[in-house]
């Protein structure tokens, strides 16, 4: 839960799944549909199959049994009228031999007495026929042989076989010697061997004299031959089982009265499967079909058990599902590399459609969204576009970058983009950072602007614009303009280092500007400005109200800024720093020591220095700053008179100098009155 909420996709993506996932759920429920369909046509075709094979093996089990019943009636007939004797043998197996001939599907003719007694004519497939008795001491097994020579049958040859076969012994004998009419029977045992086989067998009665029991024996070879030559499909098959499971017929194409009973079909353990998992689900004897799936060998059958005619006998049908569903899977396996297909080319359109007429351009109009995030609104651009909701979400973004910037000029941009840049949120409050604070001011002001009334505006504007230019050059914020005096600072949003260094290079940077821009006041004269520096820890951040706030400076350092800008006019010079800046700067500047200088409104002095030069733009030292310093290290040694002499040897090597020409006058002052030991070479500063 703590990952899915925060994911996020691109709109490629989103359309490339909407549209697969459409293709998948169609072609899911179109398989779905058509894979019930289909399941519901191969249990109708199942079950057609089903039916004309249960017709079929009807008709060939109606066939067998009245060719059973007429045989046994015909020769029943000839016993009970007395036309023959049941131990006239000639004349018995001539009646024998003449049925197995009449009736194509009989496979013996049997008779036992009550003595223990057997006769019986057998047909050995389609080629001969053997005529086997017992005698009552049920030791030798006479067998004589014919074979078929143009139809007709002719002796062959005659053997004798031990034997422990006993007719009373068998089942169908006991049960039907004791009957009062014939029924089927099922047996296997048979003079000459085990095959299965199915007797329709009763008794016969002589002159109110039961005198045996005569058979109709069919061996269900022939009914596995049978099963064999029915076309069930491609690879279908049909058995006849007990309840048991027990084969009494399964498919062989050379099922005969000479060959055992094959059970090797591959479908044939299906087929038992199908019977023994029916269990007590199904009851032959009810005469309801039953209709089971098992899997075999990791393959699936459709199994159909059906009862018939024969007291415990079904017939078991078994359908590979790939009968029938084997080309709907093939289809289907078509279906979805078609699918595949679809869908890699479908995938690939709509990522190639998604990019083309959506993605990219949104991901113009995302970009323009970030120019105004970091109000860079000068490259804010209108992307035209096919879909009317982005060309008109790009007309927005284009409006309100116009309106935004209409705004830029009353605020400091690059301070915005920092502030957006480090993610500061417009709330109250700050933080206290080493930085450095500029105060920059037009001398003469207050008289020029006196004078030219409005005309000032376009001098103001002028001046403005070379200050603020080389304020940003150097990495600098302006952060206000007060009348005719701009304040800037270093050191945030961005920490800086060497926010010292910068400060100073943009003040003399803005002190060439504005004297190379040609400025001049309404007498001709160049605008001359004054600067004041000072660094140490300020207060920055959101100052205010909830209604407006400011992004500024504040605290003591600031003050003495505003203060050392002033300081200029005591010594005529035109950028002051304080203390802590110039030791920031260090050997990167090039000043001189103007004085101990109280500022107004602060009661402790601070060495003040003018600034001159960047360090690296200048080779040679200046003499008339050494003469200065050395008159300044007289004058606070109270030897007034040589530093009154350095004063005026500094004078001379420049030509002009206002701070050596107040430094005289000072001396003088002192000269002139006795200095006691309160004395403090600090100067007061009496104005801002």
């Amino acid at each position: 839960m703590g990952v899915l909420p925060n994911m996020r996709i691109g709109i490629r993506g989103a359309i490339s799944g909407l549209v697969l996932t459409s293709i998948v759920v169609s072609a899911a429920g179109v398989h779905l549909l058509w894979w019930r369909a289909a399941e519901r046509t191969s249990q109708m075709l199942a079950n057609t199959i089903n039916e004309q094979i249960v017709s079929a093996v009807g008709d060939e089990l109606q066939s067998i049994t009245t060719e059973a019943l007429s045989a046994r009636t015909a020769v029943r007939t000839l016993f009970q009228e007395g036309v023959l004797d049941t131990r006239q043998a000639d004349k018995r197996k001539f009646v024998f031999l003449s049925q197995l001939l009449a009736q194509p599907t009989i496979s013996s003719v049997v008779f036992g007495w009550p003595d223990g007694s057997f006769s019986a004519a057998h047909k050995l497939g389609d080629t001969a026929v053997e005529l086997q008795d017992i005698a009552d001491d049920h030791s030798k097994l006479q067998i004589d042989r014919y074979e078929f020579f143009q139809g007709d049958p002719r002796f062959n040859s005659h053997r004798s076989e031990a034997t422990s076969y006993s007719a009373v012994d068998q089942e169908w004998f006991r049960e039907a010697i004791k009957s009062d009419g014939p029924r089927w029977f099922t047996l296997t045992t048979h003079p000459d061997g085990e095959r299965p086989a199915v007797a329709f067998a009763g008794p016969i009665d002589v002159d109110d004299k039961r005198v045996g029991v005569l058979g109709i024996v069919i061996e269900l070879t022939r009914v596995s031959r049978f099963l064999s030559q029915l076309t069930i499909g491609k690879s279908a098959g049909a058995f006849i089982l007990d309840r048991t499971g027990a084969a009494i017929a399964s498919p062989d194409t050379e099922a005969d009265e000479l060959n055992a009973l094959k059970t090797d079909d591959p479908l044939f353990p299906a087929a038992v499967s199908a019977i023994r998992q029916a269990g007590s689900n199904y009851n032959p004897d009810d005469g309801q079909a039953y209709r089971s799936r098992v899997t075999v060998d990791d393959k699936i059958y459709e199994a159909v058990l059906t009862p018939i005619s024969f007291p415990g006998w079904s017939l078991v049908t078994v359908v590979p599902e790939s009968e029938f569903l084997g080309p709907v899977q093939m289809t289907i396996r078509r279906l979805l590399i078609g699918l595949a297909v679809l869908i890699v080319a479908a995938g690939l359109f709509s990522v190639w459609f998604a990019q083309r007429l959506i993605a990219a351009p949104l991901i113009k109009v995302v970009n323009e969204i970030r120019h105004v995030e970091r109000f860079d609104l000068d490259k804010v651009e209108r992307h035209p576009s096919r879909l009317t909701e982005i060309e008109n979400l790009s007309g927005a973004i284009g409006d309100m970058a116009q309106g935004l910037a209409a705004f830029r000029k009353y605020i400091p941009a690059d301070l915005v983009k920092r502030l957006i840049s480090e993610g500061n949120k417009a709330t109250l409050g700050g933080a206290i950072r080493p930085m450095s604070v500029m105060f920059v001011d037009m001398a003469g002001f207050t008289g020029l602007s006196e004078r030219l009334g409005d005309r000032i505006i376009p001098l103001l504007s002028r001046y403005f614009d070379s200050v603020s230019t080389e304020v940003q050059a150097s990495s600098g914020t302006i952060d206000k303009f007060i009348g005719d005096a701009v304040m800037a600072f270093w050191g945030a949003p961005a920490p800086n280092a060497e926010h010292a260094i910068d400060c100073c290079r943009a003040a003399l940077s803005c002190q060439r500007a504005v004297h190379d821009s040609g400025l001049a006041d309404d007498a001709g004269n160049p605008i001359r400005i004054r600067i004041g520096i000072n660094s140490g820890d300020m207060l920055v951040g959101n100052i205010g109200s909830e209604v407006r706030l400011n992004y500024t400076v504040i605290g003591d350092a600031v003050n003495i800024a505003s203060r050392l800008e002033g300081a200029n006019k005591i010594y005529g010079s035109v950028i002051i720093i304080g203390p802590e800046t110039r030791r920031l700067a260090g050997d990167h500047i090039v000043v001189r020591e103007l004085d101990r200088l109280a500022v107004y409104g602060r009661a402790g002095g601070l060495q003040i220095y003018e600034l001159l030069d960047m360090a690296d733009k200048r080779t040679a030292p200046l003499r008339w700053v050494s003469l200065y310093e050395s008159g300044l290290a007289s004058y606070r040694a109270r030897d007034f008179a040589a530093a009154m002499q350095h004063f005026e040897d500094a004078i001379a090597d420049r030509r002009q100098d206002q701070a050596s020409s107040t430094m005289i006058e000072r001396c003088k002052q002192q000269l002139e009155r006795s200095t006691d030991d309160g004395w403090d070479d600090t100067m007061i500063a009496r104005t801002k």
